[in-house]
């Protein structure tokens, strides 16, 4: 055998072992992925997360958002609502403060003075309550949306009161909200800060095996109306915004939950 023969040999056991190597360990990091990834659906909100139609997804400490840039907003906020978050306690309100992890450059809240308009929490600090850290983390200018006054401190209150009541009912709920973000909308303040016609609500109660989701869509105005007769499906609501609200249910369980507007289901024994 000549020299050329054996580093010809040599140097192909050595790709092969490469390539055995690297085989290895791509697939042992693979299976490391589908392991974090169950691991994430059960224990964590990553699994109930929505579709982000603009490519920044943010993550905070008490909730996490998609900032749409061309609305200078949040398209939707996503938090988890445990019974052990409720809390009456009261903090101070802090200032407004602009969201620097979202890149492209948060509003700033001077957008909103003298607009007519309410700096309205999609997560609500009513909401984050269990930590002075949680509780001023809905402060940041990612979190808001322009609100009516009225529908403000009015059905939309009424609304976050009613999840907290389902929160410790059905010891915790996921919350998925945001403006309708489509349209030709109005907008305020120097950064053109749009103004939604409708807000939407989604709740998700994901206890004991089963999977049940109820969706609200309010149009931007106060209502005497009970809560009840704003209820549609999460399908209506993606055809309308655009988003893909629960991608990783699996699709049998998906499919069948996003297309009930049933209120009954939730209100038993209410």
């Amino acid at each position: 055998m000549t020299n050329k023969t054996k580093v010809s040999l040599l140097t192909a056991v050595v790709l092969i072992a490469l390539y055995s190597y690297n085989f290895y360990f791509e697939h042992q990091e693979k299976e490391a992925k589908v392991e974090a990834g169950k691991e994430i659906k059960t224990n964590t909100n990553e699994y109930f997360l929505p579709t982000s139609t603009t490519g920044q997804l943010i993550h905070h400490n008490g909730y996490s958002l998609s900032y749409s840039e061309p609305h200078e907003q949040a398209e939707w906020v996503a938090y988890e609502l445990k019974k052990s978050h409720l809390s009456y306690t009261d903090f101070e309100r802090p200032y407004f403060e602009i969201d620097k992890a979202v890149k492209t450059g948060a509003a700033h809240w001077r957008n909103y003075k003298q607009s007519g308009y309410d700096r309205g929490h999609l997560c609500p600090a009513g909401d984050r309550r269990y930590s002075k850290e949680a509780h001023d983390e809905t402060f940041l200018t990612s979190n808001i949306s322009p609100q009516n006054h009225d529908f403000n401190a009015g059905i939309w209150n009424r609304l976050e009161q009613k999840i907290r009541y389902w929160a410790k009912k059905y010891n915790g709920v996921f919350v998925v909200t945001g403006g309708v973000l489509k349209g030709n909308l109005k907008t305020i303040g120097e950064e053109d800060v749009a103004v939604p016609n409708q807000f939407y609500k989604i709740i998700l109660d994901n206890n004991n095996g089963k999977t049940k989701v109820i969706a609200f869509l309010l149009p931007h105005q106060e209502s005497n109306q009970p809560l009840y007769k704003f209820v549609t499906s999460v399908d209506h609501v993606e055809a309308l915004t655009g988003i893909d609200f629960f991608p990783e249910l699996d699709d049998e369980v998906e499919n069948k939950i996003e297309a009930l507007s049933d209120y009954k289901i939730w209100s038993l024994k209410d």
